[in-house]
């Protein structure tokens, strides 16, 4: 069952889109860069940027579409909610070791995924709650 893709999911799709590929980019080009800077490994922020490429991708396709299938819109919440844990996984579990600026950084993508995430959800829940 599809939804209609609404402005408000439009818009939210696209915004989700745009700050990934702007994530994206920073982290490829920028990995050498930001590594020393934030005190994370260069392999971790350059593959985190890779690893967006085909989200940014299916982010744009859906949000072109008159109608998101349902089940698509519940993985992209599902996704950007992993991203989320994973994002304060590696902070809680020690598994690198930032300066407080790399914290900050990594919190703050953290928490603009999570936004796309609840934005994301609101949308779908909508959607369910206009076919009930």
């Amino acid at each position: 069952m599809s939804i209609d893709n609404t402005p408000f999911l439009r818009n939210t799709l696209l915004a989700d889109a745009a700050v990934g590929a702007a994530a994206a980019a920073l982290t490829i080009l920028g990995a050498g860069f930001l590594a020393p800077l934030l005190e994370l490994p260069e392999g971790l922020i350059f593959w985190a940027g890779v690893a967006l490429l085909p989200i940014v991708a299916f982010l744009f396709v859906m949000a072109r579409r008159p109608e998101v299938p349902r089940p698509w819109l519940r993985e992209i919440v599902l996704v950007n909610a992993a991203w989320v844990a994973a994002s304060l996984a590696i902070l809680i579990f020690g598994l690198v070791q930032p300066n407080a600026l790399g914290v900050a950084f990594v919190l703050a993508q953290a928490l603009a995924v999570g936004l796309f995430a609840l934005l994301e959800a609101a949308a779908l829940r909508a959607a369910r709650a206009a076919t009930a």
